[in-house]
């Protein structure tokens, strides 16, 4: 099958479930995912397979039966915030508000309130679009980064999604991302970011449940060049509601070069997503490699 017809299904798949989803009855959109997510972890495929492997970093002590009922959960999880994501949009703005709690959000409102701007440093847990959707109502806006993904049409379509839900979506790489993302900050915006993958591959190396990995420098740079303080925020699910628990702010050190302070201002975004992980490690969707020994296995079998 030629790329431009993998693309045009791909885009088509997107277009039919936004609009599918929306009108299902929503306890039957649950357990359709349910069932896509139990055929899904059944295959164990790649990405199961390497949820697995991250899980094994979170629960060393755990047993191969114990890690296999955790990815089960986590690929529930997962599905749960696809079928989420497809159905926000028809969200009133009350049950937005209502079914998001964020645990010591007096952090984040007495920073927006300052005007110092806040960035909102989250894990791939729970529903981050939920999350945004939450931050644009209560603060008025935000503005945040998007992946571009492939086709064009499907990242086109995650940007419309967002941005009916209130948000500024600047694709990820662009030349002129990080000149914004400063200027709101500098405005008093709220600018969340996803800090636990590095997307890019050009980030820093940090400690990470006892090994080494990579996580993206932006979070901390943007704190550094704008004063707006840097908050690590941990994604969840409860029972019908999206959850979050808003970390100490990570304080810039005083000394060093930049670059040893990005470092250990990322390292502190690492250990506060320690803390709060493991309780609930099946809401942390991250399916791809992480830590560097498993880029480097990916890179050497590429």
């Amino acid at each position: 099958m030629s790329t431009r017809v993998t693309d045009t299904a791909t885009e088509l798949a997107f277009s039919l479930g936004w609009a599918a989803m929306r009108g299902v009855p929503e306890r039957t959109a649950y357990r359709m995912f349910e069932r896509v997510a139990d055929r899904t972890w059944k295959r164990q495929g790649t990405s199961v397979v390497q949820l697995e492997r991250n899980l094994s970093r979170v629960h060393p002590d755990a047993t191969t039966a114990e890690l296999r009922e955790l990815s089960l959960l986590g690929v529930r999880s997962h599905m749960r915030y696809w079928c989420e994501a497809f159905r926000l949009p028809t969200w009133s703005r009350e049950r937005v508000s209502s079914t998001f709690s964020l645990d010591r959000v007096h952090l984040l409102d007495d920073a927006m309130t300052s005007g110092s701007g806040a960035i909102m440093v989250v894990n791939h847990g729970g529903n981050w679009d939920h999350a945004g959707a939450w931050g644009a109502l209560r603060y008025g806006s935000l503005t945040t980064v998007a992946e571009r993904l492939k086709p064009e049409a499907v990242f086109e379509q995650f940007v419309e999604y967002r941005q009916s839900l209130g948000m500024e979506i600047l694709p990820l790489g662009d030349s002129d991302t990080f000149r914004v993302l400063v200027q709101r900050l500098r405005s008093g915006g709220l600018v969340p970011l996803a800090g636990d993958r590095d997307i890019s591959r050009r980030g820093v190396v940090v400690d990470f449940f006892g090994e080494p990995a990579s996580m993206p420098t932006g979070p901390a740079l943007l704190g550094i060049l704008t004063g707006a303080p840097v908050y690590p925020v941990t994604l969840t699910f409860g029972e019908g509601v999206a959850l979050g628990t808003v970390h100490d702010r990570i304080a810039v050190p005083e000394q060093g070069s930049r670059e040893e302070k990005v470092r250990q201002m990322t390292q502190g975004l690492a250990r506060a997503w320690e803390s709060t992980i493991p309780e609930r490690s099946y809401d942390w969707h991250v399916m791809q490699p992480l830590w560097l020994a498993d880029l480097d296995a990916r890179r050497r079998s590429a």
